[in-house]
Protein backbone atom coordinates (compact mmCIF):
# COMPACT_ATOMS: atom_id res chain seq x y z
CA UNK A 1 0.00 0.00 0.00
CA UNK A 2 1.40 3.39 -1.07
CA UNK A 3 1.39 5.90 1.78
CA UNK A 4 0.15 9.42 0.99
CA UNK A 5 2.83 12.09 1.01
CA UNK A 6 2.38 14.31 4.10
CA UNK A 7 1.07 17.80 3.34
CA UNK A 8 3.99 19.30 5.30
CA UNK A 9 6.76 17.32 3.54
CA UNK A 10 8.10 20.31 1.57
CA UNK A 11 8.16 22.49 4.68
CA UNK A 12 9.91 19.80 6.73
CA UNK A 13 12.56 19.35 4.03
CA UNK A 14 13.15 23.10 3.91
CA UNK A 15 13.50 23.42 7.69
CA UNK A 16 15.95 20.48 7.77
CA UNK A 17 18.07 21.09 4.66
CA UNK A 18 16.99 24.46 3.24
CA UNK A 19 15.69 22.87 0.03
CA UNK A 20 12.84 24.55 -1.85
CA UNK A 21 10.80 22.50 -4.37
CA UNK A 22 12.19 22.97 -7.88
CA UNK A 23 8.76 23.41 -9.48
CA UNK A 24 8.00 26.58 -7.47
CA UNK A 25 8.02 29.86 -9.37
CA UNK A 26 9.44 33.08 -7.91
CA UNK A 27 6.19 34.13 -6.22
CA UNK A 28 5.62 30.67 -4.75
CA UNK A 29 9.16 30.58 -3.38
CA UNK A 30 8.74 33.99 -1.76
CA UNK A 31 5.46 32.95 -0.15
CA UNK A 32 6.92 29.60 0.92
CA UNK A 33 9.88 31.25 2.68
CA UNK A 34 7.56 33.72 4.43
CA UNK A 35 5.32 30.90 5.69
CA UNK A 36 8.38 28.98 6.88
CA UNK A 37 8.74 31.51 9.70
CA UNK A 38 5.60 30.00 11.23
CA UNK A 39 7.11 26.51 11.51
CA UNK A 40 9.72 24.96 13.80
CA UNK A 41 11.58 21.68 13.23
CA UNK A 42 12.40 19.58 16.28
CA UNK A 43 13.52 16.18 15.04
CA UNK A 44 11.48 14.14 14.22
CA UNK A 45 8.48 16.51 14.28
CA UNK A 46 7.45 19.71 12.54
CA UNK A 47 5.56 22.24 14.66
CA UNK A 48 3.27 25.10 13.63
CA UNK A 49 3.40 28.35 15.60
CA UNK A 50 -0.21 29.38 16.25
CA UNK A 51 -1.70 32.85 16.58
CA UNK A 52 -1.46 32.32 20.36
CA UNK A 53 2.29 31.60 19.97
CA UNK A 54 1.82 27.97 21.04
CA UNK A 55 3.57 25.17 19.16
CA UNK A 56 1.33 22.46 17.69
CA UNK A 57 2.59 19.31 16.04
CA UNK A 58 1.78 18.90 12.34
CA UNK A 59 -0.05 15.63 11.63
CA UNK A 60 -0.89 13.71 8.46
CA UNK A 61 -4.40 13.28 7.02
CA UNK A 62 -4.59 9.73 8.38
CA UNK A 63 -3.62 10.88 11.86
CA UNK A 64 -6.12 13.75 11.62
CA UNK A 65 -9.00 11.31 11.10
CA UNK A 66 -8.05 9.39 14.23
CA UNK A 67 -7.66 12.62 16.23
CA UNK A 68 -11.13 13.81 15.18
CA UNK A 69 -12.62 10.50 16.28
CA UNK A 70 -11.03 10.80 19.71
CA UNK A 71 -12.07 14.45 20.10
CA UNK A 72 -15.65 13.95 18.88
CA UNK A 73 -16.92 10.35 18.77
CA UNK A 74 -15.02 8.58 21.53
CA UNK A 75 -16.67 7.96 24.94
CA UNK A 76 -14.91 11.08 26.24
CA UNK A 77 -15.37 13.10 23.04
CA UNK A 78 -18.78 14.52 23.89
CA UNK A 79 -20.13 14.76 20.32
CA UNK A 80 -19.76 18.54 20.28
CA UNK A 81 -20.21 20.68 17.17
CA UNK A 82 -17.44 21.33 14.67
CA UNK A 83 -16.17 24.49 16.31
CA UNK A 84 -15.81 22.94 19.77
CA UNK A 85 -14.30 19.77 18.31
CA UNK A 86 -11.67 21.84 16.50
CA UNK A 87 -10.98 23.75 19.72
CA UNK A 88 -10.34 20.44 21.53
CA UNK A 89 -7.88 19.43 18.80
CA UNK A 90 -5.98 22.69 19.23
CA UNK A 91 -5.95 22.23 23.01
CA UNK A 92 -4.28 18.86 22.45
CA UNK A 93 -1.67 20.74 20.37
CA UNK A 94 -2.30 19.16 16.96
CA UNK A 95 -2.49 21.03 13.65
CA UNK A 96 -3.26 20.56 9.98
CA UNK A 97 -4.36 23.23 7.46
CA UNK A 98 -7.99 22.12 7.02
CA UNK A 99 -8.62 21.47 10.72
CA UNK A 100 -11.76 23.60 11.11
CA UNK A 101 -13.30 22.50 7.80
CA UNK A 102 -12.65 18.83 8.58
CA UNK A 103 -14.02 19.17 12.12
CA UNK A 104 -17.29 20.68 10.86
CA UNK A 105 -17.67 18.00 8.18
CA UNK A 106 -16.91 15.26 10.69
CA UNK A 107 -19.52 16.55 13.15
CA UNK A 108 -22.14 16.95 10.41
CA UNK A 109 -21.57 13.41 9.14
CA UNK A 110 -21.62 11.83 12.62
CA UNK A 111 -24.48 9.31 12.68
CA UNK A 112 -25.15 9.68 16.40
CA UNK A 113 -25.26 13.47 16.15
CA UNK A 114 -27.77 13.24 13.29
CA UNK A 115 -30.07 11.08 15.41
CA UNK A 116 -29.79 12.85 18.75
CA UNK A 117 -28.46 16.31 17.87
CA UNK A 118 -30.21 19.48 19.03
CA UNK A 119 -32.70 21.43 16.93
CA UNK A 120 -31.14 24.28 14.98
CA UNK A 121 -32.28 27.90 15.35
CA UNK A 122 -33.81 27.68 11.89
CA UNK A 123 -36.08 24.73 12.74
CA UNK A 124 -36.99 25.38 16.36
CA UNK A 125 -40.46 26.60 17.35
CA UNK A 126 -40.65 30.31 18.24
CA UNK A 127 -40.82 31.02 21.96
CA UNK A 128 -43.34 33.37 23.52
CA UNK A 129 -42.25 35.59 26.38
CA UNK A 130 -44.13 35.05 29.64
CA UNK A 131 -45.29 38.10 31.56
CA UNK A 132 -45.02 37.69 35.33
CA UNK A 133 -47.90 39.51 36.99
CA UNK A 134 -49.55 39.72 40.41
CA UNK A 135 -53.18 40.20 41.45
CA UNK A 136 -54.74 43.31 39.85
CA UNK A 137 -51.69 43.84 37.62
CA UNK A 138 -53.41 42.73 34.41
CA UNK A 139 -57.05 43.48 33.57
CA UNK A 140 -59.27 42.75 30.60
CA UNK A 141 -61.81 45.57 30.18
CA UNK A 142 -64.71 46.51 27.95
CA UNK A 143 -67.85 48.64 27.97
CA UNK A 144 -71.20 46.94 27.43
CA UNK A 145 -74.18 48.94 26.15
CA UNK A 146 -75.90 51.22 25.60
CA UNK A 147 -78.82 50.06 27.71
CA UNK A 148 -82.05 51.86 28.61
CA UNK A 149 -81.11 54.62 31.04
CA UNK A 150 -81.25 53.71 34.74
CA UNK A 151 -80.27 56.37 37.25
CA UNK A 152 -78.61 58.17 34.31
CA UNK A 153 -76.41 55.13 33.57
CA UNK A 154 -76.48 53.62 30.09
CA UNK A 155 -73.28 51.52 30.05
CA UNK A 156 -71.61 48.87 32.18
CA UNK A 157 -67.85 48.67 32.53
CA UNK A 158 -66.87 45.00 32.80
CA UNK A 159 -63.35 44.23 34.05
CA UNK A 160 -61.75 40.84 34.76
CA UNK A 161 -58.48 40.41 36.64
CA UNK A 162 -56.40 37.87 34.67
CA UNK A 163 -54.70 36.44 37.77
CA UNK A 164 -57.47 36.07 40.36
CA UNK A 165 -60.39 36.03 37.85
CA UNK A 166 -62.05 38.72 39.97
CA UNK A 167 -64.90 40.37 38.05
CA UNK A 168 -66.04 43.97 38.37
CA UNK A 169 -69.20 45.36 36.73
CA UNK A 170 -69.64 49.11 37.25
CA UNK A 171 -72.52 51.20 35.91
CA UNK A 172 -71.47 54.26 33.92
CA UNK A 173 -73.40 57.14 32.34
CA UNK A 174 -71.28 56.84 29.18
CA UNK A 175 -68.45 54.82 27.67
CA UNK A 176 -65.66 57.12 28.74
CA UNK A 177 -62.07 56.31 29.65
CA UNK A 178 -62.06 59.19 32.13
CA UNK A 179 -64.61 57.27 34.18
CA UNK A 180 -62.24 54.31 34.14
CA UNK A 181 -59.44 56.36 35.70
CA UNK A 182 -61.69 58.12 38.19
CA UNK A 183 -63.57 55.10 39.59
CA UNK A 184 -61.56 52.01 38.72
CA UNK A 185 -57.93 53.07 39.23
CA UNK A 186 -58.68 54.67 42.59
CA UNK A 187 -59.93 51.32 43.91
CA UNK A 188 -57.37 48.88 42.50
CA UNK A 189 -54.40 51.09 41.66
CA UNK A 190 -52.83 51.61 38.26
CA UNK A 191 -52.45 48.22 36.53
CA UNK A 192 -49.36 47.17 34.62
CA UNK A 193 -51.41 45.88 31.68
CA UNK A 194 -54.86 46.75 30.33
CA UNK A 195 -56.29 44.55 27.58
CA UNK A 196 -59.17 45.91 25.54
CA UNK A 197 -60.60 45.86 22.02
CA UNK A 198 -58.92 49.18 21.29
CA UNK A 199 -62.16 51.17 21.23
CA UNK A 200 -61.96 54.95 20.94
CA UNK A 201 -63.33 55.38 24.47
CA UNK A 202 -60.07 53.89 25.82
CA UNK A 203 -57.84 56.27 23.85
CA UNK A 204 -58.29 59.43 25.88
Amino acid sequence: MVQERPWFADMANYKVSGLIPNDFNWHQKKRFIREANQYVWDDPYLFKIGADNLLRICVTREEATSILWHCHSSPYGGHYNGGRTAAKVLQLEFYWPTLFKDAHQYAQSCDKCQKTGGISKRNEMPLQNMLEVEVFDCWGIDFVGPFPSSFSNEYILVAVDYVSKWVEAIASPKADGKFLKKIFFTRFGTPRVLISDGGSHFCN
